[in-house]
């Protein structure tokens, strides 16, 4: 196809598309006015089918709007309840877990009546991972919807669409999910259900390809930039995963006006990743305190007294880092390397204690090791660097908070981070002579076996899940898109490494990541 061709298409496509976002519009406002349960299910698919950012005002008239009815969405049925619930506490609101005791007995119990209603039970489920510390109702309901959807599944006569949604929600849960992947996924269930809306799938699937052509570009260009660089052939010993550290960016935020984050994201997790293998594979110790107090002295000249290959290793990162907030202090005014600087010293101190517990063959303690690991799994630095790409994050309250010390959100979606990391990889790395990971210090802690000590780090998970939820709907002194970014992160770590290691040895999940979001778009007729 010519440019011309394309470039044609691109024209019709955004002005197709710029209709169907007016008809949507007028639809949810109608809905709204009639139905509050099918106004919530909209808003439900607009959210699964990914082309929410288009309409979050439009989104949180809505959700005010039904907040404020109490009485008026049908508050016996399992299934508005809980889809009532998921969506307001998602958005902020402060929704007590009291509003499923309607659903117990007189012990408190849920009621073994609702074990038929398999779509209740669905929606029930996925309502129970937006629960905060201390809801027992809420982790109730979570092993009671588990435990029956999984017989449900069983039976001979259950809805096959119904089935299908109830294994992918068992696989993983909505709220754990990565926004642009479920989208994907969803587009193509959207399509066979019989009260599909054409209008929205249109929508769906044309905004899709738009906003993929736009990652393709923004691809095209971090490849230039990664060759560019030469550090894939001067680092031989390093890991080429530009395309992994790009489907990384689209993981935390893949909204189209957000090319810059991405492009700048690709580089900070490209420079991630090559500083880990400096530490966790080629350098010696005494070149490693070097290389961590040149990071620390932030001084060109400190880079005199390192090898050469951690000369250009350095000066790349200098470089880079420094250009990032020179843009910001350029384009808004905005004065961020003082917590460039920090994170990335910060993350170095902590890959150097890992390499000298290696070094001394010593083991820490689980407590020990998670004090430095959720450092060292880079999750500070890809947000603070998240926040500051972003002018809208930057403000003078939040940025004192980040001077002084790291804010919650930024160590639960580490902690998470960490956790799935090494759920999927503990065993690869240890191999390769790596220090231990937080499955091996807890078993030689405690004398637990791998299989009760993996399934502890999984518990751990959802209990820093819960915390994050809570950070989430409190009032905070960081965006609401800042707060979605870090949350967008832990969700995407959990999805590489859920079926074993997808960043440091990608196999057919990645290349099918790959695929879906980047290569292929989706059919349109």
């Amino acid at each position: 196809m010519t440019a011309e061709k394309e470039t044609e298409n691109g024209d019709a496509y955004e002005k197709r598309a710029a209709k169907l976002k007016e008809d949507v519009k007028i639809i949810l406002e109608n809905v709204a006015d009639e139905d509050p349960l099918d106004a919530l299910e909209m808003v439900d698919d607009l959210q699964r089918l990914g082309v929410f950012y288009h309409f979050k005002d439009e989104i949180d008239r809505v959700l005010e709007r039904i907040y404020n009815m109490n009485d008026k969405c049908n508050n016996e049925d399992l299934h508005a309840t809980a889809l009532k619930f998921r969506l307001l506490r998602q958005h902020g609101y402060n929704v007590p877990q009291g509003v499923f005791k309607k659903f117990t007995d007189e012990m408190g119990n849920l009621r073994s009546c609702l074990c038929e209603d398999t779509k209740g039970l669905l929606y029930l489920y996925e309502a129970s991972y937006l629960s905060i510390d201390g809801e027992s109702l809420l982790d109730e309901a979570r092993d009671f919807t588990t435990r029956n959807l999984k017989e449900n599944l069983k039976k001979k006569d259950i809805d096959q669409n119904l089935a299908m949604l109830v294994r992918h929600s068992l696989e993983l849960p909505l709220h754990w999910r990565v926004l642009r992947l479920e989208a994907r996924w969803f587009i193509d269930v959207y399509e066979r259900r019989q009260d599909m809306n054409s209008i929205l799938l249109e929508l769906a699937k044309l905004d899709f390809n738009m906003v993929q052509a736009i990652h393709q570009q923004e691809v095209k260009q971090m490849s230039r930039w990664w060759r560019s660089t030469c550090l894939g052939k001067k680092l031989s010993f390093a890991r080429d995963r530009l395309m992994e550290n790009f489907l990384g960016t689209l993981g935390v935020n893949f909204e189209p006006q957000f090319g810059y984050f991405r492009r700048m994201s690709t580089k900070v997790f490209t420079l991630i990743s090559i500083i880990d293998d400096v530490y966790d594979v080629y350098g010696s110790l005494e070149e490693l305190e070097l290389f961590t107090n040149a990071v620390e002295r932030w001084d060109i000249s400190a880079m005199e007294q390192l090898p050469d290959y951690m000369k250009i290793c350095f000066l790349a990162l200098f470089n880079s880092i420094n250009e990032m907030a020179y843009d910001a202090l350029k384009e808004q005014g905005l004065h961020i390397i003082s917590h460039l600087k920090k994170v990335w010293a910060d993350l170095c101190k902590s890959y150097l204690l890992e390499a000298k517990w290696y070094y001394n063959g010593y083991t820490p303690t689980f407590e020990e090791y998670m004090k430095n690991a959720w450092i060292s799994v880079s999750g500070p630095v890809i947000l603070v660097h998240v926040y500051c790409f972003d002018s809208k994050s930057v403000t003078k309250e939040a940025s004192e908070c980040l001077s002084e010390s790291y804010p919650d959100i930024i160590r639960w979606s580490s902690i998470i981070l960490r956790l799935s990391d090494d759920l999927g990889t503990s065993s690869d790395e240890l191999q390769r002579g790596d220090v231990p990971k937080s499955i091996q210090c807890y078993m030689h802690e405690t004398g637990a076996p791998e299989n009760g000590a993996r399934e502890h780090m999984k518990y751990l998970i959802g209990e820093t899940w819960k915390k994050m939820n809570e950070d989430g709907a409190a009032n905070s002194l960081f965006t609401k898109t800042f707060i979605g970014n870090a949350m967008n992160l832990a969700r995407l770590v959990q999805c590489m490494y859920q079926h074993g290691d997808g960043y440091g040895a990608p196999g057919k999940e990645t290349k099918y990541l790959v695929l879906s979001l980047v290569v292929n778009p989706v059919p349109l007729m």
